[in-house]
């Protein structure tokens, strides 16, 4: 039986995943022309480099926004290797800038980045991808649309994707789910996850780690955290582990 095991010492983020199913020895091309099959392709781009960070090499793997950014809204995610997802937005209307935006824009601006979770499963379904990578694909988002949900307050059905930021979650989410049905892995067992600790910023302002999303989606599995300041599990990353292990554990 060809077992994954999520080794998730440093957190989880689905960059980070993609770049270390990529490193198991798929072609990015592959998952390039694959994703190209969501019809979103002229809204980022997806860079992937080989690089070593403490002498060890991996693949780096991030999602840069082509259209949707507003010029103002460039700060940490960038820098932040391991959590480059737009979950870490600010909130239009809290642009530290003392930059005034007329209500109009900023209604165009949420309006540019947010999707409904109803409009992102119905792209999945549409796309030409695997059946199996729908699935899994499907099951994920699943998992971040019920905890935003219950963090919101909201149905399921009104829950926009403005604050996982829908299109590098769904860049994130789909190109893992590719990967995993290229790799034809039969089983995921995932380490306990390590979520950092103190603050990190998140849409509406700064939250404890785990944020809340992500502390809902890790309820009932292992998590832990250590002196490390910081989110090292996204929600995205919490989802990918929760909704694709089949159980938590020790390497088997």
């Amino acid at each position: 039986m060809k077992t994954l095991y999520l080794d998730c010492f440093a957190g989880i983020s689905g960059d980070m995943t993609i770049g270390a199913l990529l490193d198991l020895g798929i072609d990015p091309a592959y998952l390039k022309a694959e994703l190209a099959k969501l019809g979103l392709s002229d809204e980022y781009e997806l860079s992937i480099e080989k690089k070593a960070k403490w002498g060890i090499t991996g693949i780096d793997v991030h999602v840069h926004m082509t259209k949707e950014e507003d010029p103002h809204e460039h700060h940490s995610h960038h820098h932040h290797g391991h959590s480059h997802q737009a979950h870490v937005h600010e909130h239009p209307h809290t642009h530290e800038h003392g930059h005034e935006h007329t209500h109009e824009s900023d209604h165009d601006h949420i309006h540019r980045l947010a999707r409904g979770y109803g409009e992102i499963k119905q792209i999945i379904e549409n796309s030409a991808i695997s059946k199996g990578a729908k699935e899994r694909a499907q099951k994920i988002f699943y998992a971040i649309a019920k905890a935003e949900a219950a963090v919101h307050g909201n149905p399921i059905e009104k829950v926009h994707f403005h604050e996982v930021g829908a299109t590098d979650a769904i860049v994130d989410i789909v190109g893992t789910a590719i990967l995993l049905d290229k790799l034809g892995v039969e089983k995921i067992i995932c380490s306990p996850i390590h979520v950092g600790s103190g603050m990190a910023k998140a849409a509406h302002g700064i939250f404890g780690v785990p944020a809340p999303a992500t502390a809902l989606i890790l309820k009932g599995k292992p998590f832990y955290q250590t002196e490390i300041k910081g989110e090292l599990c996204t929600p995205t990353g919490a989802a990918i582990a929760t909704a694709m292990a089949d159980e938590f554990g020790p390497m088997p």
